[in-house]
């Protein structure tokens, strides 16, 4: 008998899902990848599709289209399922619709035994992150949100631009919720291993002016991008394939994932992004730094933008 391999499965299979389908079968991340979706016949499609380039992938993966039984097996269920943001939207205008659809689906993953890590994409991501612990019982270092690990990336890349460095030499994170609130940590951030600050006075080109444009651009990079092409979803899906692959590979990362604190940061019974190690067990732990006091107001701001819409949204769910 074939011995079963580490198992992903994905619930949802729009244009998020199916890019994050696409991105998993070509870094050959899990040997085993699962899709489940209302809509069989797109799903099939994007089974038929991604088969059929097993010959070019990097490694073998079997992927075919799945039920919730499929969950019981799996090591980790990544959702991607649920309305998506629309021009002119906020990520927390979908809350009270993605909060009743998750509650079905992770009721569903739930019933199939399923004793793996959530890992959810679906925006606003970090309250349906803490939903889905509520709903699950999990523990809550086994529920992962994708959090700001796209908006530091974006951060990332747009200051590599702007400084004409390698992107993988500039370290920054963006933290908080992953939308309006969320804030960037200057006072933390290194080109290279020389402080931001440091940085800027030896270089006159450069200016804080302007990396605060830098930080709205990234706030604001999804409105963009929706208003020319009607979605995010490769960036995302890409995000989601790197957390996935930091946990099957047990690499204990430091990634900006949307997780449960307690205490962390000086705030409690909320998940929001933050940097975090990343392994074969969930997070593992939360990675602390000396915010300046600027950035720990925003930061609690954060906290209580989504605390204040969070608690009323799952009131509504739970009693329907």
């Amino acid at each position: 008998m074939k011995e079963k391999g580490t198992r992903v499965v994905l619930i949802g299979t729009g244009a998020v899902g199916s890019s994050y389908a696409f991105a998993m079968m070509n870094q050959g991340v899990a040997e085993e990848f699962v899709m489940i979706d209302m809509n069989r016949d797109k799903a099939f499609g994007d089974v038929m599709d991604l088969n059929h380039g097993k010959a070019f992938a990097n490694k073998p993966t079997n992927v075919w289209l799945g039920e919730y039984a499929d969950c019981k097996d799996a090591d980790i269920v990544c959702i991607c399922a649920g309305a998506s943001q629309q021009p002119g939207e906020t990520r927390l205008d979908l809350v009270e619709k993605n909060m009743v659809i998750f509650k079905a689906i992770v009721t569903e993953v739930m019933a199939s035994g399923f004793d793996g890590i959530f890992l959810v994409a679906t925006n606003p991501v970090d309250i349906l992150t803490q939903a889905t612990q509520a709903f699950s019982g999990l523990p809550k270092g086994r529920v992962i949100g994708s959090g700001t690990t796209l908006d530091t990336a974006r951060l990332r890349y747009m200051l590599s631009d702007y400084f004409d460095v390698s992107v993988k030499n500039v370290h920054a994170y963006i933290i908080g919720e992953h939308g309006d609130t969320e804030l960037p940590v200057w006072s933390t951030a290194t080109i290279g291993n020389v402080p931001l600050d440091e940085y800027l006075q030896r270089h006159d080109a450069y200016c804080q002016e302007d990396l605060d444009k830098i930080f709205l651009d990234v706030r604001d990079a999804a409105y963009t991008v929706i208003k020319h092409k009607g979605a995010t979803y490769y960036g995302i899906a890409m995000s989601l394939a790197r957390i996935t692959k930091a946990i099957l590979g047990n690499e204990a990362a430091i990634l900006t994932v949307s997780t449960f604190l307690n205490d962390e940061f000086g705030q409690n019974d909320v998940c929001i992004g933050v940097p975090a190690i990343v392994a074969r067990s969930g997070v593992r732990t939360v990675v602390e730094m000396t915010l300046s006091d600027e950035e720990q107001e925003r930061l609690t701001h954060s906290v209580n933008t989504l605390k204040a819409i969070y608690e009323p949204a799952m009131h509504k769910a739970m009693q329907k």
